[in-house]
């Protein structure tokens, strides 16, 4: 069977989390290497307070795995999810082959060349929505 790449985004118990970091890393390789897939990138995204309580808690850290598996492996990967106490939550989602290096590349902090020649990185990517923003507003006031 041919690999499939996917991203995955874990939502890790933040007390557990700051109680012992190296777990949740070693958690995410453990559940990957369990249905034999290949770890492209693996990094802490985020730690915040979350929207509601999920399993009585507040607060979460989000953890990004780029990987490669089978695809019929993936029960596997979700019902080691569901028995691991750490994680409250996780999302698996399959990757269009085009996009697979250019979000493997931003996860790393690497730039990505464009179309146009210039770089793509990940400020460029969150700070796209700003710039849209302040494009708008200034067309408004020239007006």
């Amino acid at each position: 069977m041919a690999h499939v790449d996917y991203e995955c985004m874990f939502l890790f118990n933040a007390n557990a989390y700051a109680r012992n970091p190296a777990a949740a890393a070693a958690a995410v390789e453990e559940i990957v290497g369990a249905v034999k897939g290949e770890i492209k990138v693996s990094r802490l995204w985020n730690e915040q307070k979350l929207a509601f309580p999920i399993q009585g808690q507040r607060k979460g850290v989000y953890w990004l795995v780029y990987f490669s598996a089978e695809a019929t492996l993936l029960p596997k990967l979700n019902r080691a999810c569901q028995l691991n106490d750490m994680i409250l939550r996780h999302l698996v989602i399959k990757l269009d082959p085009r996009l697979v290096e250019p979000m493997i590349a931003i996860a790393k902090g690497e730039a990505v060349p464009r179309a146009g020649g210039d770089l793509l990185t990940a400020d460029v990517v969150v700070g796209a929505e700003d710039d849209e923003e302040e494009s708008e507003e200034s067309e408004v006031l020239a007006t």
